[in-house]
C-alpha cells in the first residue's frame, strides 16, 4: 500500500502565490508519476500537473507559465509552485501516485483545499 500526506494549501488573493507538498510512503513502484489534480463541486476531478520519475512532464494549459511542479525521488515528494493565482484556481486540489506499469494503479491523498479571494 500507498500513503500520501498533503500540506500547503489555504486562502490567498488574486495574484498571490501558494505551494503544495506531497509525500508518497510505503511500497511504492520505482517508474511512477506523482502529480496534482483538482476538484471542484459538481465537476469532474481534473489533471493540473504531474511529473514521471524521469522527469517528464504534462501541464494543464489553465495552469502553464503559473504553475511549477517538482519532486525529489529519492524522497518521494512532489511539489506545487502555485504562481499568480486566480479565483478560479479555487478547489480541493489532491496528490496522486500512478505506478506505471501494466495494470497501473491510481493512489490518493486526502485533499487540500485551495481558495483564492478575488
Amino acid at each position: 500500500q500507498v500513503q500520501l500526506v498533503e500540506s500547503g494549501g489555504g486562502l490567498v488573493q488574486a495574484g498571490g502565490s501558494l505551494r503544495l507538498s506531497c509525500a508518497a510512503s510505503g511500497s511504492i513502484f520505482s517508474r511512477n508519476a506523482m502529480g496534482w489534480f483538482r476538484q471542484t463541486p459538481g465537476k469532474q476531478r481534473e489533471l493540473v500537473a504531474v511529473m514521471t520519475t524521469t522527469g517528464s512532464t504534462n501541464y494543464a494549459d489553465s495552469v502553464k507559465d503559473r504553475f511549477t511542479i517538482a519532486r525529489d525521488n529519492a524522497k518521494n515528494t512532489v511539489w506545487l509552485q502555485m504562481n499568480s493565482l486566480k479565483p478560479e484556481d479555487t478547489a480541493v486540489y489532491y496528490c496522486n501516485l500512478k505506478t506505471l506499469r501494466i495494470g497501473s494503479t491510481d493512489y490518493w491523498g486526502q485533499g487540500t483545499q485551495v481558495t483564492v479571494s478575488s
